[in-house]
């Protein structure tokens, strides 16, 4: 086959067919559109370029549609152009998106479009949010609104800021009642929370668990919170690699209690490894920090209407 019969056969065939052929379903609640996450059992596979590239969040595997069909099945390339070939017309199912689509073409910078959101306040949209439904306390809410890290987001959702080493926003993580997604052209970093110069650094895959965690932990002094955003970016491991060479550090892999916490966790005790610095595996009591502090706040409500529940105690009488 001649290369400009490859390249046809290439832009005419999605990652997103081989990966539903292959038994792969899409993770709707950890997806958006630029970035489509396939599940089958414990193996993850992104979709991104609009479904022409792929990368695996687990491992340092990435490509067009060619070598992940080489990726799952083992086939040399001739193999592989057959195995394309047979998908040709074949039309994955589209996700549900819950949201239209945006317009990705800005006449705002990205700092711009973050400094004209408002800042929440008690009672907001995105307040209600992050306090009703995520159940985080206010203490910890307002010192994030202290740091500039939040902003009110479309339809009651929370922008939270990823930041360099600057303190420049370079993107956002955007989670709402209905949406999951990363600002349009942004690109993810660290978010941050807490101590700006801090050695213990506290690493997760959320900006609502990096918050979680700060709650459970009364935002303990000389810690910072961080979230990847869910990925692990050039410009995340970098910003890691920065913040593990301080003197001192402890670099604390608080990452999800699942496979892919395991991974990011791996990748962290590589990177203290490398710098010299201590490193902690810290697990959340359930699969995340969110889930664990929600968690505790219904057992401590449960706790406070079983001693309101109860009889109050008569003096025996007298005589």
């Amino acid at each position: 086959m001649e290369k400009k019969e490859v390249e046809e056969l290439k832009s005419r065939v999605f990652c997103a067919a081989v990966l539903e052929k292959a038994g792969y379903t899409v993770d709707l609640k950890e997806s958006t559109r630029r970035a489509v996450k396939y599940r089958r059992g414990d193996d993850i596979v992104i979709v991104i370029h609009d479904g022409k590239g792929w990368f695996d969040p687990l491992s340092d595997a990435k490509g067009d549609v060619f070598s992940l069909i080489r990726n799952l099945h083992g086939f040399d390339f001739t193999e592989a152009l057959a195995c394309a070939a047979e998908l040709v017309g074949f039309t994955p199912v589209e996700p549900a998106w819950t949201r239209p689509a945006r317009d990705r073409e800005r006449d705002t910078s990205l700092a711009e479009r973050w400094q004209i959101r408002r800042k929440p306040w008690r009672g907001s949209a995105t307040w209600r949010y992050l306090a009703g439904e995520r159940c985080l306390p206010e203490s910890v809410l307002q010192a994030a609104i202290r740091q500039d890290r939040l902003r009110e987001g479309p339809y009651g959702s929370m922008w939270a800021a990823h930041v360099d080493d600057d303190g420049a926003v370079t993107g956002w993580e955007e989670r709402g009642p209905d949406w999951r997604g990363f600002s349009t052209g942004g690109a993810k970093a660290l978010f941050r929370l807490g101590t700006p110069d801090a050695v213990r650094l506290c690493v997760t895959e959320a900006a609502i668990d990096a918050m979680s965690l700060a709650s459970f932990e009364g935002l303990r002094e000389g810690s910072l919170y961080l979230s990847t955003g869910g990925g692990w970016s050039p410009s995340t491991e970098t910003a890691v690699r920065v913040l593990a060479a301080r003197a001192d550090a402890q670099l604390v892999a608080a990452t999800d209690d699942n496979p892919q916490g395991e991974a990011f966790a791996d990748r962290l005790r590589e990177i203290a490894q490398v710098v010299g610095c201590d490193w902690v595996r810290l697990k959340p009591p359930a699969e995340d920090w969110n889930d664990a502090w929600r968690a505790k706040g219904v057992e401590e409500r449960k706790r406070r209407e079983g001693r309101s529940g109860l009889p109050h105690a008569r003096r025996p009488r007298q005589g």
